[in-house]
C-alpha cells in the first residue's frame, strides 16, 4: 500500500470515528433534558471542553494561545459563530419538527458540503460523490424517521421554525467542515478546536443572554456527570477525529463518512431504550452503511492530488 493511499484510508477512518462518537450525543443528552434546558446543555458542554483545552495548553503547549489575527477572525470569530448558530438553531429544529425531523434536516449537510467544496475549495464534484451524498442523506432520513421514537418531541415552536432551524444547523455544519479543511493544515487540530470552541462559548452566552434565556447552572451531580461525558465525547474526541480526517481527505467525503452518526445513535437507542426501527428505517440504515462503505472503498483506492501543509 502506498503512503498516499494509507493516509487517505486513515482520514476516512477518522471521519467514521468522529461520526460514531457524535452518535453518542443523543443517548447521553436524553437524561439531561429532564434536568436542564437544552440550550444550557449546549452551552455547558462546549464550555467544559474549552476549559479542558485551555488547561492542557497552559500546562503543556503554550503556543496554543499564539495565533495571528487571521486565525482569531476566521476560526475564533467565524468558527465560533458557526458553533453558536448550530447550538441554538438545532434546538429550534428539535422543538419544531421533533428529534427525527431535526436529524434528517441536519444531514442535508453532505450535499451542501459537496456543492460548497466545489465552489469555495475547488474540490472535484464527481458524479460518485454527489450520488453517495444523496444516498447517505436519504438513508439517514429513513433511519431517523423510521424509529419507534419518531415524533416524540412535541412541536412547540411551529413547523416553519423547526425547518428553518434544521436547515441553519446543516448550513453551520457544512461551513464548519469547509473552515476546518482550510484552517487545520495552517493552525493545527488542537488550536482550531480551541479557537472555535472559545468563540462559540462567548457568542452563545451573549446570544442566549440577549434572548432572555441565559445559561442555567447544572442543578445536580448527575447533570455534571452527563455534561462531562458530552464534553469528552462530542466536543473533544469527535472533533479531534474529524479535524484529523479533513487534514488527510477532502471535505466532501469526510462529511459523508461522518453521517454514520445517526446510525450509531439509532443502534444505541435500540440497545439502551428498546427503540425499534421500522422496515423503512432498516432500509435507511442499510443505505447509510452502503454509502459509507462505498465511499471508504473509493477513497482508499484514490491517490491525493496534493498533501496539505503540516499543522503548526
Amino acid at each position: 500500500m502506498t503512503e498516499g493511499r494509507r493516509v487517505r484510508i486513515i482520514g476516512y477512518l477518522c471521519a467514521l470515528g468522529a461520526g460514531a462518537t457524535w452518535g453518542t450525543t443523543g443517548p447521553l443528552s436524553t437524561g439531561l433534558y429532564a434536568l436542564m434546558p437544552a440550550t444550557s446543555i449546549g452551552f455547558w458542554r462546549v464550555l467544559i471542553g474549552t476549559i479542558a483545552l485551555a488547561l492542557w495548553g497552559f500546562l503543556f503547549r503554550r503556543e496554543l494561545f499564539r495565533v495571528d489575527v487571521r486565525g482569531w477572525l476566521l476560526v475564533g470569530l467565524g468558527g465560533g459563530a458557526l458553533v453558536a448558530l448550530f447550538e441554538i438553531a438545532y434546538q429550534f429544529a428539535i422543538a419544531g419538527v421533533g428529534v427525527a425531523g431535526a436529524a434528517a434536516l441536519l444531514y442535508t449537510a453532505p450535499v451542501i458540503v459537496a456543492v460548497l467544496a466545489r465552489v469555495i475549495l475547488k474540490e472535484a464534484l464527481t458524479p460518485l460523490r454527489v450520488a453517495l451524498a444523496v444516498i447517505v442523506m436519504a438513508g439517514v432520513a429513513l433511519t431517523v424517521t423510521g424509529g419507534s421514537n419518531a415524533g416524540a418531541e412535541a412541536a412547540r415552536t411551529g413547523v416553519a421554525a423547526g425547518i428553518a432551524g434544521g436547515l441553519l444547523s446543516a448550513l453551520s455544519y457544512a461551513f464548519t467542515t469547509l473552515m476546518a479543511r482550510y484552517a487545520v493544515p495552517r493552525y493545527g487540530v488542537v488550536r482550531v478546536l480551541f479557537l472555535e470552541a472559545l468563540g462559540g462559548v462567548l457568542i452563545t452566552g451573549l446570544v442566549l443572554s440577549a434572548w432572555g434565556r441565559p445559561p442555567e447552572l447544572p442543578p445536580s451531580a448527575a447533570a455534571w456527570r452527563g455534561l462531562l461525558g458530552l464534553a469528552a465525547g462530542s466536543v473533544l474526541a469527535a472533533n479531534f477525529l474529524f479535524f484529523a480526517a479533513v487534514k488527510r481527505i477532502e471535505a466532501a467525503p469526510a462529511a459523508v463518512a461522518a453521517t454514520i452518526e445517526p446510525v450509531v445513535g439509532a443502534l444505541l437507542a435500540f440497545v439502551l431504550f428498546s427503540q425499534h426501527l421500522s422496515p423503512l428505517g432498516v432500509i435507511g440504515l442499510l443505505m447509510v452503511v452502503g454509502g459509507v462503505a462505498a465511499g471508504y472503498l473509493k477513497e482508499g483506492a484514490a491517490e491525493p492530488a496534493a498533501s496539505p501543509a503540516p499543522p503548526v
